[in-house]
């Protein structure tokens, strides 16, 4: 199905990231992948059935030379990138304001709502010049109804992704480029070992898999050239949507 195409994925290391990786390299994709521990990286590509190896290099997407620097990479050996995945993202288990340090906040927001922002600086040159291209800005429901669940840093850090994935799929359309606003419910992820309160492996195999949300994500992808979703809630049935 995306014989032929360039996939990069950030964040690809573990959960969604991981997940769409390999869903994307079993479709047929040359599939690039990110992420800050290449030990980890390296597990996903070993996992791949892909005709394809996925490729793999670390990167730490709140560093904004690092994440230039990746994209260089991947453009220097392949020339294009055809769909992108931001899946990198972080939380930490102090969650009310009463108790998040300023570090902590500096943290969160760095990775998820700066780093955001570096890809798509790093990225958008190279799907302008094609005047093609598929994006998938991965934020949350916190990022759609400010929660509890997700906390003060996560929600306000997902909540700029949503507004920035916002106005840059309004000035990119023009490009041909789609860029996809996608709002996951609770997944099993390793984001959950972040909890203040310890979920149950019962509670994690009732919620969404990230091999259910990269099917979605694969066949969003797959869809004609002027068709665009700008954006999606993914939730497992019996999470309550506010």
């Amino acid at each position: 199905m995306f014989a032929g195409k360039v996939v990069v994925v950030v964040g690809g290391g573990t959960g969604i990231g991981a997940a769409t990786a390999l869903a994307f390299a079993k479709a047929g994709a040359r599939v690039f992948i990110g992420g800050r521990r290449t030990e980890q990286l390296a597990k996903v590509a070993e996992l791949s059935t892909g005709t394809h190896p996925i490729q793999f290099r670390s990167v730490d997407v709140a560093k904004r030379d690092e994440v230039v620097s990746y994209f260089d990479w991947v453009v220097g050996l392949v020339e294009r990138i055809d769909v992108f995945v931001n899946a990198a993202g972080i939380n930490v288990k102090d969650r009310a304001m009463s108790v998040l340090s300023p570090e902590q906040w500096d943290n969160v927001v760095n990775i998820n709502a700066n780093g955001a922002y570096n890809c798509l600086f790093a990225l958008l040159p190279t799907m302008r010049k094609q005047k093609d291209g598929v994006i998938f800005n991965i934020s949350s429901v916190a990022g759609k109804r400010a929660i509890a669940l997700g906390g003060v840093a996560y929600s306000a850090s997902k909540f700029a992704m949503t507004a920035l994935g916002t106005c840059v799929s309004n000035e990119v359309n023009k490009d041909g480029i789609r860029l996809i606003n996608v709002y996951p419910g609770e997944v099993n992820t390793p984001i959950l070992d972040h909890r203040p309160t310890p979920v149950s492996d019962e509670h994690r195999q009732r919620i969404l898999q990230p091999e259910e949300v990269a099917e979605v994500l694969t066949s969003l992808a797959a869809l004609p050239k002027n068709v665009h979703v700008p954006e999606i809630v993914i939730k497992p049935l019996a999470q309550e949507w506010y």
